[in-house]
């Protein structure tokens, strides 16, 4: 006999608690209609076993089972004699998903999200799971405007119990943001306000930025800065009564309206602290900067807590508590503020820990770390311990946290997360100017050696003017109190002659150098050479400069420097490639000792500083000065004169081309002894990219100087234009589009500069 237990008809069994299935003892399963699912599958699902015994509640328990993993549209539960009968018909398999219209996302990119929601080739197929997909969809095309977005599937039988899925999707027009206006405003002006909207009308980026694409994520920011905007001016009260979306009928216009109540402006009138006030009276006058008499800004009174919680965080009180209670007297309009101050327990580190590194060793990221285990946790030595990992330029990213341990009150660990980038770089820089056309040189290097923190150089440059071959080698830590040490070995051939400069130089040596570290941010350096050039000015014409005849003439064409290097740096940078504040300071001595060939000194120094104006624009500025001169009654060798005009220099102008001239040919350059430079550069992230890629105007300014070619009578030359900078996958690329705005008739022009793998 057999009995049947239709899927459908479960629910029907159940209310009329009918009998279709007289217990029985199971003496064998049997498996019919699997075609992909294994019987090993089906049987783990059964909640009866051979030798059992089956009955109608074990029957429906089977069926309810097996509908759930999904892989069945029909089950049914049969016996013949004691042999159990389970007979499935299988879900078909999706074979094929096909998109027609799709114009607005990639569609590899749909297929991946439409897996993660259950839609993907060879899974099963569900009409639920496919509606919800759908709904997905649609959720995707809404977060990009698309309104009017239809979208119509069609599931298509195969052979082999398989199907095709078509979405067939009409797009339609990106809805756009028509108005937006914001009611109950009076203390400020509309367009003041909305100009702190992520959301905006359309405008001419409009195509780049999407900002006039309605997104409820985006309002909800908008809203936030909103309430911020007049938070930091004094509005205690402010609140937003409501917001209201609407669309047009034609589902292309948005309409966005934000009511809000801007309550009375508040006064300071007190700010009190109370707690436990265990630092001294200065340090916490010199953290409260919000003061009795100011318009109340939430800014500075979070900033005066976030900096006491910080001063506390330096002593070792990783989980103090510093919280603002206000007290409002609405007749006066003041705000009165106790700021309560809870250090809580002084915590010390169990372990520092750092992950992400798989070719730089430990040791290298350790050194840089001045937060000692099962020392006192120090907020700033933990920040200096990232900036420090970070100015290495080993890592794209540094991330330190500061986790508690688990069942303990006093204890953290620091864990150091980094992200690895390429360390090697091929180095390229390049001109372009009418006159002299392409220029090209290059270098190779590895600043992080088999992991091991080292510096190796190998600079094969081929370049028009320069053609180097050079060695330059360094240990960062060469002792373990970071003394470093370095060698280098190079020999150069200089034919400027292309620019203007009438002689060729060769020059062969190497030297020694160590640098000492005198505090955290700064560093000493000494270093050694040897240096053999020899000079070739042949033929002498009549444009030969008179300085390289003279020199000719009292040295010879090959001459032997001994020079001494001593040079002081001083790097306070949040990041070494990314940096937003901070400053540089280089200040160098060449000194060519006494007793050989030639004898002089040059003296530089320059400074760098980034100011962040807002959260993503950074203010950059560089200046640079030098000054060289002869000894023992030598005048300084030509080809040690300062040089500037270029990238790095004064843009806009071509490559070392400022400064004095020769008079018989205008087109040789000289150089000086003086050099004069200042670049400011106001770098913005371009919307869409990482913070890489930066751009802005530039400004520079800059010359060379003799004796008789003074600042007075030529004074600097001045440029203004645009400049690109990028951290490529190669090293750092800088290109500059620069205009010259006080160039005199024998100046030589450069407008368009690139350079790959350094910077200033």
């Amino acid at each position: 006999m057999k009995i049947f237990l239709p899927a459908g008809l479960l629910a029907i069994a159940y209310a009329h608690a009918a009998t279709a299935m007289e217990p029985f003892v199971v003496r064998d399963i049997r498996v019919e209609g699997i075609q992909r699912v294994e019987a090993g599958t089906v049987f783990s699902y059964l909640p009866v076993k051979v030798g059992e015994t089956m009955n109608d509640e074990k029957a429906a328990q089977a069926i309810r089972t097996l509908f759930a993993t999904g892989f069945f549209k029909d089950v049914r539960v049969e016996h013949d004699g004691q042999v159990l009968i389970i007979v499935v018909e299988e879900r078909p398999a999706i074979a094929q998903i096909d998109f027609v219209g799709l114009k607005e996302f990639d569609k590899d990119q749909l297929i991946k999200g439409l897996k993660e929601v259950g839609i993907g080739l060879s899974r099963t197929f569900d009409r639920a799971t496919l509606e919800k997909a759908e709904q997905e969809l649609k959720r995707q095309y809404l977060s990009r405007g698309r309104y009017a977005v239809v979208i119509t599937t069609t599931v298509t039988p195969l052979d082999r119990n398989r199907v095709a899925i078509n979405f067939n999707i009409d797009e339609g027009e990106a809805a756009l943001i028509k108005q937006i206006n914001i009611v109950g405003a009076q203390a400020f002006k509309e367009k003041d306000l909305l100009a702190v909207f992520q959301l905006r009308t359309p405008n001419w980026i409009s195509w780049y930025t999407k900002s006039d694409q309605y997104s409820k994520q985006k309002l909800s920011a908008d809203l936030e800065s909103l309430r911020s905007y007049y938070l930091d001016r004094g509005y205690l009260e402010f609140s937003v009564d409501s917001t209201q979306v609407s669309i047009s009928p034609d589902k292309k216009d948005i309409y966005i309206t934000v009511s809000i109540n801007e309550g009375e402006r508040y006064v300071v009138s007190s700010v009190k602290l109370a707690g436990d006030l265990i630092l001294s009276d200065d340090e916490y006058r010199q953290s409260v900067t919000i003061k009795a008499g100011d318009v109340f800004s939430r800014e500075k009174l979070n900033a005066s807590t976030k900096a006491i919680a910080d001063k506390l965080g330096a002593q070792g009180y990783a989980f103090a508590n510093v919280n603002a209670s206000p007290e409002l007297d609405k007749e006066k309009r003041t705000a009165a503020f106790t700021i309560f101050v809870d250090p809580g327990k002084r915590a010390y580190v169990r372990r520092v820990s750092i992950t992400g590194n798989t070719k730089t060793r430990d040791e290298v990221i350790r050194q840089e770390i001045r937060q000692m285990e099962g020392g006192w946790y120090d907020a700033e030595r933990v920040a200096a311990s990232r900036e420090r990992i970070d100015r290495t330029g080993y890592f794209a990213e540094v991330n330190v946290e500061t986790p508690p341990v688990a069942g303990t009150i006093d204890q953290v660990d620091v864990n150091v997360n980094v992200a690895e980038k390429t360390t090697g770089n091929i180095s390229i820089g390049a001109g372009y100017s009418s006159a002299e056309k392409l220029v090209l040189s290059g270098s190779i290097s590895q600043a992080n050696i088999f992991g091991s923190g080292r510096f190796l150089s190998l600079q094969v440059n081929t370049g028009k003017l320069n053609r180097t071959v050079g060695i330059n080698y360094t240990n960062p830590y060469f002792t373990v109190d970071g003394v470093s040490q370095g060698f280098d070995l190079y020999h150069r051939n200089l034919n400027p002659t292309s620019l203007g400069y009438a002689f060729k130089s060769q020059s062969t040596g190497g030297g020694i150098r160590f640098g000492f570290p005198i505090s955290e941010k700064d560093t000493l350096s000494f270093g050694l050479a040897v240096d053999q050039t020899v000079i070739d000015i042949d033929p002498i014409t009549t444009a030969t400069p008179q300085q390289y005849i003279d020199f000719q003439k009292e040295h010879g064409n090959s001459n032997i420097t001994l020079p001494l290097t001593v040079a002081w740096t001083s790097d306070t940078r949040n990041s070494a490639i990314y940096p937003t504040s901070g400053a540089v300071h280089r200040a160098g001595v060449e000194f060519a000792i006494p007793g050989v060939d030639l004898s002089f000194y040059r003296l530089t120094y320059q400074q760098q500083h980034y100011f962040p104006l807002t959260k993503d624009i950074v203010l950059f500025l560089n200046g640079e000065v030098g000054y060289a001169k002869g000894l023992s009654g030598q005048n300084l060798p030509f080809y040690k004169n300062f040089y500037a005009g270029g990238v790095g220099s004064v843009r806009g102008y071509d490559t070392a081309s400022l400064g004095p001239y020769n008079l018989n040919d205008p087109d040789t350059r000289l150089g000086g002894t003086r050099k004069v430079v200042f670049n400011a550069e106001l770098l913005f992230p371009l919307p869409g990219f990482d913070k890489s890629f930066r751009f802005g105007p530039f400004f520079d300014a800059g010359n060379v100087f003799t004796d008789k070619y003074t600042l007075a009578d030529e004074g600097l030359r001045m440029s203004v234009g645009l400049t690109a900078a990028w951290l490529s996958p190669l090293g750092p690329l800088k290109f500059s589009l620069g205009q010259a705005i006080n160039e005199k008739s024998n100046d030589k022009l450069q407008k368009f500069q690139f350079q790959l793998g350094t910077t200033f």
